[in-house]
């Protein structure tokens, strides 16, 4: 094992767990029309038989600041994808339009936005478990190179103290991604 590869390795599971953090806060609501809100939503097509992300069998577009309009790519799959959108928790009714979908994002209330708030509060707190779980495994690795003689004692020192840069570096940039996420939900 070198030092080096480690490190790396270690770099690159923070900046996964920190996109990953990206990715789920871009589905939360903000009371604005996003295609991320809907996107990822499993769908049954009972034609096809199987499950499919809707970006997979829609076009999704925002004609106006506050409606989502879905155009599927087969219209036989319009019935699914309602039903699929009914089901979610995303809170928006979709109104069937034969072949496309009208979704109006409504207003959210300051209770709903406290309780987004609180839901991106929890996956930050995720991605920081995440994080914490890297240094740790980092950790480890320094201790069984240590034993192995890859590195001496000022050498696991030096390693150590790079993870724990890496890991401050990385829940800083949570804490910053969480910030401007938190006043983008509680902007009117």
């Amino acid at each position: 094992m070198e030092p080096t590869t480690v490190i790396k390795e270690v770099e690159d599971a923070m900046n996964k767990a920190v996109e990953y953090m990206g990715t789920e806060f871009s589905g939360v609501r903000t009371g604005k029309a996003s295609p991320a809100l809907i996107e990822n939503l499993d769908v049954h097509v009972a034609s096809y038989g199987t499950k499919s992300k809707l970006k997979a069998l829609a076009v999704i577009t925002v004609p106006e600041p506050r409606m989502l309009m879905v155009q599927p790519f087969d219209p036989s799959t319009v019935k699914d994808i309602e039903k699929a959108i009914i089901e979610s928790n995303v809170g928006i009714n979709p109104s069937n339009e034969g072949r496309s979908l009208r979704l109006p994002v409504p207003e959210l209330s300051e209770e709903r936005r406290r309780d987004m708030v609180k839901m991106v509060k929890g996956l930050a707190e995720d991605a920081r478990v995440r994080v914490r779980a890297c240094r740790k495994d980092g950790m480890d690795k320094a201790k069984k190179m240590k034993n192995e003689n890859a590195l001496t004692e000022d050498g696991q020192r030096d390693f150590e103290n790079q993870v724990q840069e890496l890991t401050n570096a990385a829940i800083k940039e949570i804490d910053r991604i969480f910030a401007l996420k938190e006043e983008e939900v509680m902007t009117v």
